[in-house]
């Protein structure tokens, strides 16, 4: 009996890894953030009081397609991230899951995203699910070891979650929806631009061309940072002149905006890692509480 308490034990246990690695496989704390900002997104865009319900129903597709696209990104560079020192122990590399269940789960989250969405709230949003997933998967994951270019690129499927949202509440997008792509758009560069100076060595020994890697110096990083990160401010302020938010909200997007843009000027005078680290500190402050205003502040 008791032998098989311990194998019914051991059983349970490894079941349990086994869901853990899954759920790791998915980019938790990135989905966590994909689902704000499309919350965001669907609120901002709601002309009456909230539909619970019809939110909920974004957010669950929106959740399956982001949970999709980061594993599949873990597939494609499963390879890569066994030479990285911050990405060898994920589930492929460590070999805690195989390729082909890593592919098998993937590909069902994904399609059930898209599907879910086109059927629970409008067409146009699984339309931009299905863009969001392939220009992430197809386009940016092999760009990160061909060129610099690949942050400016993979910038875009991470700013359309709020244009899901959007979607899925009017089945349409305005000026206004744009600007909280734009908003999210350039916020991403200095966030991973901070992040890739933070771990030039070991994306250089994953063979990514990231700029810090090309150019030692950091002087291409911190410039493209500091010039996206100016860029931000007059963006945050487009809510309120589009008529979305009022004035408290433009006044705090301005001070977060300098603020935001105090820790990149810090960052590229030192350029050391405990500065870059206090900057995407600053920026995953600086993005929840932005959203949060803009939403209290809501016209």
């Amino acid at each position: 009996m008791k032998a098989r308490a311990d194998v019914n034990s051991m059983t349970g246990m490894f079941a349990m890894s086994k869901v853990a690695d899954f759920i790791e496989l998915t980019k938790p704390r990135i989905a966590g953030m994909v689902l704000v900002v499309a919350f965001a997104g669907f609120y901002m865009a709601s002309p009456g009081a909230l539909d619970w319900l019809g939110a909920l129903h974004a957010l669950i597709g929106t959740a399956f397609i982001g949970c999709g696209s980061s594993a599949f990104n873990q597939i494609i560079e499963q390879d890569f991230d066994a030479l990285m020192d911050r990405t060898q122990n994920r589930p492929l590399p460590a070999g805690r899951l195989n390729r082909t269940e890593a592919i098998v789960f993937s590909l069902s989250i994904s399609i059930f995203g898209v599907v879910y969405l086109v059927a629970m709230t409008t067409l146009l949003a699984g339309g931009i699910a299905l863009a969001t997933l392939i220009l992430y998967v197809f386009i940016y994951t092999p760009l990160k070891r061909v060129t610099t270019f690949n942050t400016a690129v993979g910038a875009i499927p991470g700013a359309l979650p709020p244009l899901i949202g959007w979607a899925a509440a009017t089945g349409s997008l305005t000026p206004a929806a744009w600007a909280l792509f734009a908003i999210l758009y350039l916020w991403q560069i200095p966030h991973f631009l901070a992040i890739a100076w933070m771990y030039r060595d070991d994306y250089a020994r994953g063979g990514y061309k990231m700029l810090p890697v090309v150019d030692p110096s950091g002087e291409s990083n911190f410039r493209q940072m500091l010039s996206q990160g100016a860029a931000l401010i007059p963006f945050s302020l487009l809510p309120t002149v589009l008529g979305l938010t009022g004035v408290a909200y433009f006044f705090t997007a301005l001070v977060l905006g300098l603020t935001f843009m105090a820790f990149g000027f810090r960052a590229s005078r030192t350029r050391t890692r405990v500065d870059s680290r206090r900057l995407v500190l600053a920026s995953v402050v600086y993005l929840p509480v932005l959203l949060v205003v803009m939403m209290l502040d809501k016209v």
